[in-house]
């Protein structure tokens, strides 16, 4: 089993536990149809954080190591590694995020801190 990253508005929807990793609800989409099995906003950058990055390309090394240092910082990091490891044993976990943007966002940077933690 693996993480996967999504974004929230595809329409092919993956099957695996979905964990939406963004602090903000996404526009337009109803907690109905968005299928999640969790909203993990405490894992999410901050609202300072994401406000200075605002999705710039440019920004995106420093916001990783930006945000990397909140993670390692965040009481709610080990609640949420241990929530992913435990439904890695029986099924895919999907990271699903809200922007455009499929690189520089920060479910990408969410993945990779989290596999490496748990092949650590």
């Amino acid at each position: 089993m693996k993480i996967k990253l999504e974004r929230i508005y595809s329409h092919n929807q993956s099957s695996g536990y979905r964990v939406l990793v963004d602090r903000l609800w996404p526009r337009g989409v109803s907690k109905v149809n968005a299928n999640l099995d969790t909203w993990a906003k405490e894992i999410a950058p901050s609202k300072e954080l994401r406000t200075w990055f605002g999705h710039d390309p440019e920004k995106f090394t420093e916001f990783q190591d930006r945000y990397l240092s909140e993670l390692t910082r965040n009481e709610k990091t080990g609640e949420f590694i241990s929530l992913v490891s435990t439904h890695l044993q029986t099924q895919d976990v999907i990271f699903l995020y809200g922007t455009k943007d499929t690189i520089n966002n920060q479910a990408v940077v969410l993945k990779k801190f989290v596999e490496d933690q748990l092949n650590a």
